[in-house]
């Protein structure tokens, strides 16, 4: 598998934590930024995760900034893109059973090394249901009338 990351001046410390911890997990990282606590622009980082992956060169995305929720409004501007803002494993495991996600925000200033982990592991291993979900998901990319 090959993962995005990406994150602002408020994840770049989680999104390092992140990466390695996937990295050790035998997952193929590529870390888009940025690199430090000097202020940027967020959404140049959730752009370059969500055109990964909607283009095909990575199976997901992984994007930190300090709640989640600026990351995942841009990253979903991206057609093909369904990032959900992850604040618990629950929310995770759904999002990838139901909604088949492909994009994991999280708020570093939200929640600590430990939950961030548990919610990108599980995140991972939840496979798609198919089924009524994938006429759902399918709805959304092309809504009627």
């Amino acid at each position: 598998m090959k993962v995005y990351v990406g994150a602002d001046h408020a994840g770049f410390e989680l999104k390092d934590i992140v990466a390695e911890a996937l990295r050790k997990s035998g997952v193929e990282v590529v870390d888009v930024g940025t690199e430090g606590p000097g202020s940027v622009d967020y959404p140049l980082f959730a752009f370059r995760v969500a055109e990964a992956v909607a283009g095909g060169r990575a199976d997901r995305g992984v994007l930190v900034c300090g709640s989640g929720i600026g990351m995942s409004m841009a990253a979903n501007r991206v057609r093909g893109v369904r990032a959900v803002n992850g604040q618990g494993t629950y929310e995770a495991r759904m999002s990838r059973r139901h909604n088949d996600s492909n994009v994991l925000c999280l708020g570093a200033r939200f929640i600590g090394v430990d939950l961030a982990l548990a919610i990108v592991r599980e995140w991972l291993e939840e496979p798609f249901e198919g089924g009524r979900h994938k006429r759902r998901l399918d709805l959304m990319d092309n809504p009627p009338g």
